[in-house]
């Protein structure tokens, strides 16, 4: 199946943008009348008619809509340090939209080796794996934020920051985080520093391991996102 994704449709007709028309009229070489289906990164999702085959202005006439498409009964925010190599941290990005995540925040830790993102290419990577993997829901990408202003700034119940230090603390997958809300902090290269630990948990932090093995910033991403999915399968 064929994702075009459409923001913000409403009414009967829409047009693909120039990259997306294109696509569906000069690479698939789909005619007037063809069918195919849209999303619009919100959970809709449509079939829809070609009524004018125009490879930059392809317009379309929808004859189906499925609201919700895809919903479920809990989110997934991950905060996350960029990666010194922006290829790993833009990897990460692809598999957890793949797996299932609502919302990701960039943040800015002591240990932080990367301070600067480029949040155009980033979102396209989100746009494009999202219609890879057949879903209707784009993740809510954040800007770049400070890790004092994430943890003192937030009101979700059921928060946890992952870290690699020999204190005590449970597994991930042991918490009660089935069908919850969830936001999950994880550091950079360096890992969090002890301060910002600290500071975590007097906001209301859990603090949890991700398993025994040292894990890469966006593999730890990952397995936090597997995890969570996992629990709520």
């Amino acid at each position: 199946m064929q994702l075009f994704y459409v923001p913000n449709i409403s009414g009967a007709e829409v047009t693909l943008n120039e990259t997306e028309s294109k696509h569906a009229i000069r690479v698939l070489r789909l005619p007037i009348g063809a069918s195919i289906h849209l999303i619009d990164g919100t959970g809709g999702f449509y079939k829809a008619k070609i009524a004018d085959a125009n490879p930059k202005k392809c317009k379309l006439e929808i004859v189906d809509s499925q609201p919700d498409f895809g919903r479920k009964n809990f989110k997934l925010h991950i905060a996350i340090a960029p990666t010194k190599n922006i290829d790993r941290f833009e990897w990460f990005l692809e598999k957890v939209t793949e797996i299932g995540i609502d919302e990701i925040t960039p943040i800015l830790s002591s240990h932080s080796e990367r301070k600067k993102i480029n949040p155009e290419r980033l979102e396209k990577i989100l746009v494009s794996a999202m219609k890879q993997s057949l879903k209707a829901y784009l993740p809510k990408l954040n800007e770049l934020t400070t890790f004092k202003e994430l943890v003192t700034n937030n009101k979700i119940k059921h928060k946890y920051i992952a870290y690699c230090d020999d204190i005590e603390k449970s597994h991930l997958k042991d918490k009660e985080i089935k069908g919850k809300d969830v936001l999950i902090l994880i550091g950079p290269e360096g890992d969090f520093s002890p301060e910002e630990i600290q500071l975590a948990i007097k906001n209301g932090f859990d603090v949890v391991s991700l398993g025994t093995a040292r894990l890469r910033t966006e593999t730890a991403g990952i397995v936090a996102c597997h995890i969570v999915n996992l629990a709520n399968e």
